[in-house]
């Protein structure tokens, strides 16, 4: 995969088999799960924004896009709220250069008018670059997020949407998804436990599934509602 060198930070993205589309379960989300993917082909929209609670698939849509982007020989970033901690707004200079670039956290790291002025002048140099932008963000792109009105304007100038919550029938299909792809049998009433249970976000159902994975590995015991106990509590 290539990748451009950049003077404060690496941009370099490695394709992974967790993070796709294949693995993303859209539910009421097909629509953007589909524009995503046409983007990440450089076949659909230049540019799109993601919002909604967290657990909703921001980042794994971003994500899948980056990766499939990359296996098609493109260049590609996806930086985070921890890639923008003690940096300065001239870490987005240059980056309209690469083929896709994938903003995660907006409403974490866009603090400032400076930050907002920065990110105005790169969505006019990705237009400008024929390059494409993919944003992900808790809050939509209003007034009571974004202060200066020509950036809540640009923010706009793509599909903006919101990512609605899965059902708890494709909250399984999500969960045993991550499950099969770690080696872990998760029984269907283990799920169930656990969305009853606990919180029913998928970040933390998928939090909560790593320590059953680590706990199940380190017992040497398969995943059951007593093992879940065992972690949890009752």
């Amino acid at each position: 995969m290539s990748s451009l060198s950049h003077p404060q930070l690496p941009l370099g993205f490695e394709p992974g088999e967790l993070f796709t589309f294949e693995s993303f379960v859209s539910g009421k989300n097909t629509v953007s799960c589909g524009l995503a993917q046409q983007t990440a082909l450089a076949q659909g929209e230049k540019q799109l924004y993601f919002w909604g609670e967290s657990g909703r698939g921001k980042s794994h849509l971003l994500q899948a896009s980056c990766n499939l982007a990359a296996k098609n020989q493109q260049t590609v970033c996806y930086l985070t709220k921890t890639e923008f901690e003690n940096q300065t707004v001239e870490m987005l200079d240059g980056l309209e250069q690469i083929d896709l670039i994938c903003l995660d956290d907006i409403d974490q790291w866009l603090l400032g008018d400076r930050w907002e002025a920065a990110l105005f002048d790169l969505i006019n140099r990705v237009r400008e670059n024929n390059s494409r932008l993919l944003l992900a963000s808790c809050r939509p792109p209003d007034e009571s997020f974004v202060t200066l009105p020509d950036l809540r304007s640009r923010l706009a100038w793509g599909p903006v949407f919101q990512l609605q919550e899965l059902s708890d029938k494709e909250k399984f299909q999500a969960l045993h998804y991550r499950a099969q792809h770690s080696g872990l049998e998760l029984p269907e009433k283990v799920a169930v436990y656990l969305m009853q249970r606990y919180p029913r976000d998928m970040f933390g159902l998928f939090e909560r599934l790593a320590m059953l994975d680590k706990a199940s590995m380190a017992m040497q015991r398969r995943l059951t509602i007593p093992l879940v106990k065992s972690v949890f509590g009752a």
